[in-house]
């Protein structure tokens, strides 16, 4: 349900949202941390050390592991401490060692994922955490590492602006201000390459305590702030309420009991802020309703609702948009549709991310297939080297790249809205990548697919929605595509499934191509042009009107190919079609939902398709 819905993150305060909200933004002032740097520049021992400082442990907690190591004969060290969290963790007594919490005076902080390496990126850039400042951690003795400039860049690359670096181990080269000044110089350079402005680099010893809560006296040199000091002086992220409304739909929930026929489209609020009476946009369809009422679990209505807030709104003319489409206003900024986009990408995959290979793609709550059409460089995110000449992607590469999608998606820039632009990309059902979308290039289906925006914004809807129809028709409306090589039984097959689906009190319509060349498409037949792609455009908009009206429609097509379908799907919602290839070689690079290898006869080729329509809803099986 939409109450379910994760709650993103509120932190200030805006005169123009609801009271609810802000009494919600008072009560939800904690700042999210990321503490990222090489493995043993001291992470561990410097949260150890924050938590101990500033009394956030549970009670006894500190003196337990102290004794421990007494009893040991082991040197008491900081980072034991998050050691026990996670063991106690382990036996399901404590924290979630992921995040892990501590206040100061000022407010609450968590630190996300603070123990793993890179581990954090992939929570960040799939939204499940939001770190709004970063403490980059480098050993004084060791000096820059690889890993302390590839985090660098992470953080770059998520937006990231709140940064400050601890010189850690300053107790190691005895507090020396030259070795320290030398580190400083080195890394500021590198960060000013990657246009991060970091806010404080502090020369600490979390062994110690050097700087952490108080100023060291073995660094009189030093008279910048404390680690708390600089953590209570970052702000927290400002609400994008002042930026155009964005809200990816989760789903669409249905009510039947008692009268109840709300039908509630719910997320949670990106940016913006919506009210009952204002007129919607959903992207890619462009389809336009008005909202109507907006809806909360257990809550009373609510005339507006915004940024940070799971809901659900219902809207006074019935549309079908599903799961993944971007909910935005008439009038404000709209985002940016395309199956094409540059990104900067970076990879986390055990295997590299190769051309041609299929993977998933998430932005939001859209997911869809996903390859690597173009590799313009890679970018060693250690020292800033660039290979242009690369094939693949390997694992902690960063890469400029052009991805293609199945479909369009709508989203926004990087710069523009961060939750938005960011996506991962999925291989084997992991996490293998993520980035942040650059540039919208045009597809093949560009032309149509503003056509298709158009139509949908200047559509009259009907006060008959698309489910009562299917409940009065008992179906599901469909588009059926029969192909196949020349005289392979599509036609035959197309007509006999017309009948039998018309005996069974179907509503059902076969077109035959002839039909669509010498009426629709009258005026482009005998041009010297081949019109194949505004043919099927066409039919693709007859198709569409078909399927509004309930029915269930067949038509014909010689050899589709997947760039025919592609442009079809532009017009009509894949959901609702279903591809039949007749014949015993698929010819085109098409995937089909029904192979009929071994044509016997129109009826029996029939039947299997109805058996199909059967299996998947669309006309009722007995049995």
């Amino acid at each position: 349900m939409f109450n379910n819905l994760s709650i993103g993150n509120i932190q200030s305060k805006n005169d123009n949202i609801s009271f609810e909200d802000k009494s919600k933004i008072q009560k939800d002032n904690n700042l999210k941390l990321v503490i990222a740097g090489h493995v043993d520049h001291g992470k561990s021992t410097v949260i150890g050390r924050l938590l101990a400082d500033t009394n956030s442990l549970p009670e006894g907690k500190l003196e337990q592991v102290k004794e421990k190591c007494r009893r040991n004969s082991k040197p008491f060290e900081y980072a034991f401490l998050l050691d026990a969290l996670k063991d106690e963790q382990a036996q399901g007594i404590t924290i979630d060692s992921a995040r892990i919490f501590f206040n100061t005076n000022h407010r609450k902080y968590i630190i996300l994922d603070a123990p793993g390496h890179i581990e954090f990126l992939k929570n960040m850039v799939t939204g499940a955490a939001r770190a709004e400042a970063a403490l980059l951690v480098i050993d004084a003795d060791e000096g820059v590492q690889e890993n302390s400039r590839r985090h660098a860049y992470m953080l770059s690359m998520l937006g990231i602006k709140q940064i400050a670096v601890l010189v850690n181990k300053m107790d190691l080269i005895a507090y020396n201000y030259s070795s320290y000044q030398k580190i400083e110089r080195e890394f500021r350079a590198f960060l000013k390459k990657i246009d991060i402005n970091p806010l404080a680099f502090i020369p600490v010893s979390g062994m110690k305590g050097d700087n952490i809560a108080s100023k060291s006296e073995n660094m009189t040199w030093y008279q910048g702030k404390t680690v708390l000091e600089q953590l209570d002086s970052f702000e927290n992220d400002k609400l994008t309420i002042d930026k155009a409304f964005r809200m990816p739909v989760q789903d669409i929930y249905k009510f039947t009991k008692g009268g109840d026929n709300r039908r509630i489209v719910a997320g949670s609020v990106i940016s913006g802020e919506l009210k009952i009476g204002d007129e919607v946009v959903f992207y890619p369809s462009g389809k336009k309703s008005t909202v109507k009422s907006i809806e909360g679990f257990n809550e009373p209505h609510q005339k507006s609702v915004a940024v940070g807030k799971a809901t659900g709104i219902t809207l006074k003319e019935q549309i079908y948009i599903t799961r993944g489409e971007l909910l935005s206003k008439v009038g404000e900024e709209k985002p940016e549709c395309t199956s094409r986009v540059r990104v900067s990408i970076f990879w986390l995959g055990k295997k590299p991310m190769e051309k041609g290979k299929e993977y998933y793609l998430k932005l939001g709550t859209v997911k869809t297939k996903v390859r690597l059409e173009e590799l313009e460089r890679v970018i060693d995110a250690s020292n800033l080297n660039q290979e242009e000449n690369r094939s693949e992607i390997g694992r902690h590469d960063v890469a400029e790249c052009v991805l293609k999608m199945d479909k369009a998606i709508a989203f926004d820039l990087a710069g523009q809205l961060e939750e938005t632009s960011r996506f991962v990309i999925v291989d084997d059902f992991e996490i293998a990548g993520g980035g942040i979308i650059q540039e919208a290039l045009s597809d093949s289906q560009s032309w149509v697919r503003e056509k298709v925006i158009r139509r949908n914004y200047k559509w009259q809807k009907s006060r008959i929605a698309r489910d009562e129809r299917a409940e009065k028709y008992n179906q599901k409306p469909s588009l059926i595509i029969i192909s196949g090589q020349e005289d392979v039984g599509k036609k035959p097959t197309a007509k006999a499934l017309e009948k039998m689906l018309f005996d069974d009190g179907k509503i059902v319509y076969f077109l035959g191509i002839g039909n669509l060349l010498y009426g629709v498409d009258a005026d482009i037949k005998n041009g010297a042009n081949n019109h194949r792609e505004e043919h099927f455009r066409r039919l693709a908009e007859v198709s569409n009107l078909m399927l509004d009206a309930g029915a269930i429609l067949i038509v014909t097509a010689v050899e589709l190919n997947t760039s025919d379908l592609d442009l079809i799907k532009t017009a009509v919602n894949s959901h609702d079609m279903e591809i039949v290839w007749l014949g015993d070689k698929i010819s085109k690079d098409i995937d089909c939902d029904l192979h009929i290898t071994d044509y016997k006869s129109d009826q029996d080729s029939a039947n299997r398709i109805k058996e199909l329509l059967q299996e998947r809803g669309i006309i009722f099986k007995p049995w």
